[in-house]
């Protein structure tokens, strides 16, 4: 599991990418690349990490999941993901 703070500074992150998306689009637009520059470092979405929804880890993670693989192969080997199933030939 990784650390709550971790987690929390993500959603933060991914709060204020939210409150900036549209001024940073229109900023891109015009071209307007000094005041792009002066709004928070946080607000660009390259620094968003996809992170597992259970346990939060961030490497070996599975976006069609939004699972790590760890917790994948757990749940998939349950039966808790539907249309899952273990392969063989």
């Amino acid at each position: 599991m990784a650390k709550k703070g971790i987690l929390e500074k993500e959603k933060r992150r991914e709060k204020t990418v939210a409150k900036y998306a549209a001024l940073r689009e229109e900023l891109k637009a015009k071209g307007d690349y000094a005041s792009l520059a002066a709004l928070p470092r946080n607000a660009s979405p390259t620094r968003l990490r996809n992170r597992c929804s259970i346990t939060g880890r961030s490497r070996g993670y599975l976006r069609r999941f939004g699972l790590s693989r760890i917790v994948f192969r757990e749940k998939a080997l349950k039966g808790e993901i539907p249309g899952v199933k273990k392969i063989s030939w």
